[in-house]
């Protein structure tokens, strides 16, 4: 099982990022996909999650109408849109797989860096 993300790196408050979770070795489509991320000092917070089938997503307020999380199944590939990116964004982001039925096996990614900086 693997869970690994791309995208993350340095950039201006007000640009843009779009990090990448490439999954593979359990059946993506079945599972419940989710973004977090952690600050220096802070603990690990939800970003946003987007459902297995449907693809519903919802998101933390503080991201709320700037990042967008979507899903292909068929690449077992799910994404994070990151827009009007604020210096309080910078973290790692980590990608988190959780099976949307019993047994709720969970996977975590290694984590991408986010920079938000002039």
């Amino acid at each position: 099982v693997q869970l690994v993300e791309s995208g993350g790196g340095l950039v201006q408050p007000g640009g843009s990022l779009r990090l990448s979770c490439a999954a593979s070795g359990f059946s993506f489509s079945s599972y419940i996909m989710s973004w977090h991320r952690q600050a220096p000092g802070k603990e690990r917070e939800l970003v946003g999650v987007i459902s297995s089938a449907a693809g519903v997503t919802t998101y933390a307020d503080s991201v709320k109408g700037r990042f967008t999380i979507s899903r292909d199944n068929a690449k077992n590939t799910v994404y994070l849109q990151m827009d009007s990116l604020k210096p309080e964004d910078t973290a790692v982001y980590y990608c988190n797989a959780r099976r949307d039925r019993y047994p709720r096996y969970a996977y975590w990614g290694q984590g991408t860096q986010v920079t938000v900086s002039p």
